[in-house]
């Protein structure tokens, strides 16, 4: 059924008559919506390559601001700064060093001559005694000393010899006590007693404590045959009394060493079953395998019977070559022998701490004396 309100309807404006052709395209034509609404009455196809008619905002042929050309900023043809100078064109003859002349012959170490086995000398630091710390003085230390001790140890505390020697001479007879030879082993000096050895009066001695940084190359004894350097030149001036070292170094390990007149307390330090803890700081020849480690830390079983560590563990932002042990064996190169026994050479061996003492402002082949307070804790430890 026809539709009446759309009889006079055109189907185009262009063409009143439904089955005429359509009107062919017009490059000309203008529907009155310009794509840029910038009054420009013609509009053309997009050409690509071509910025014209290219356009997002009110801009004269250009991307994104109001530059003459520019791409980036007001920047008269330059591309990154607002200098009026364009940038230099290419040119593919350019040589960096044009008009420099080398000359063929040129020796970088020209004039310098040098042996092929060079090597640079290597000046080792002297040890010497200008370090002065604070305590060199002499310091009174607290005495434990009891009113009566047995002649033996008042003559080791004189230092004469040790107790087992002193014995023998009081056996001999070369020991007076208020004038009269005494042969008893077992007696007891009072405070006001004369003791006399070989005719010489004897006294018992103020007690020393040195604390020594041991450098390489010196070797832990009072004396030695082959004329050998010696921890006691190192402690030469620093008493006149006679001071013994405790414990041992080997002549290649550094580190701390404590000498002192004090029988009692070297006993202690030394004695196994106080157990004395002390930190190495080992470096070897190569990087300390996971494996290794857990044998070291889990016990090693050496000739002379079975090892175990207090604690173990690699040095914090160093290679894997440097390792920390606290242990509390007095076995004779203990250290050493626990890495040798591995496949690994120990290159550098250094002890840190000593029964709690450290090396804190203490240079290598220096020493200093202990203060009050550490004698105290050395003599309070269990």
């Amino acid at each position: 059924m026809e539709n009446k309100k759309f009889n006079n309807y055109k189907k185009n404006s262009y063409s009143s008559n439904g089955n005429s052709e359509k009107k062919p395209y017009n490059s000309s034509y203008n529907s009155g919506n310009n794509r840029n609404n910038n009054g420009n009455s013609s509009f053309k196809k997009k050409t690509y390559g071509q910025n014209e008619g290219r356009s997002y905002s009110n801009n004269s042929g250009n991307r994104y601001e109001n530059n003459n050309g520019n791409r980036y900023e007001n920047n008269g043809g330059n591309r990154y700064n607002n200098s009026n100078e364009n940038r230099k064109s290419y040119n593919p003859n350019f040589k960096k060093n044009e008009g420099y002349n080398k000359s063929n012959n040129y020796n970088r170490n020209e004039g310098y001559n040098r042996n092929d086995n060079y090597k640079k000398p290597f000046n080792k630091k002297p040890y010497n005694n200008t370090y002065k710390p604070q305590n060199n003085a002499p310091i009174d230390y607290p005495t434990t000393t009891p009113a009566e001790v047995r002649l033996n140890k008042f003559i080791a505390d004189a230092g004469i010899c040790s107790r087992r020697n002193a014995d023998m001479y009081i056996s001999a007879g070369n020991v007076t006590v208020n004038g009269e030879v005494m042969t008893t082993l077992g007696y007891r000096v009072k405070p006001t007693d004369e003791v006399r050895f070989d005719g010489k009066l004897l006294s018992s001695e103020k007690k020393e404590y040195i604390l020594l940084n041991k450098p390489k190359g010196f070797i832990t004894t009072t004396n030695d045959e082959k004329g050998r350097k010696t921890v006691m030149d190192l402690v030469a001036n620093a008493t006149n009394v006679r001071i013994l070292p405790v414990g041992r170094l080997d002549r290649a390990t550094t580190g701390l060493l404590l000498l002192t007149n004090d029988g009692e307390l070297t006993k202690k330090l030394t004695h196994p079953t106080h157990g004395v803890r002390k930190i190495y700081h080992v470096i070897l020849d190569r990087k300390l395998d996971y494996k290794d480690f857990m044998k070291v830390q889990d016990g090693l079983e050496l000739e002379d019977g079975l090892i175990e560590v207090d604690e173990i563990s690699y040095v914090n932002d160093k290679p894997k070559n440097e390792i920390g042990i606290k242990i509390h064996s007095g076995r004779n190169r203990i250290v050493r022998r626990i890495f040798e026994h591995l496949g690994y050479q120990v290159e550098k061996l250094d002890r840190v701490v000593f029964a709690g003492l450290t090396k804190k402002d203490l240079p290598r082949g220096h020493w200093r004396r202990l203060t009050q307070q550490e004698v105290i804790n050395l003599r309070n430890m269990k």
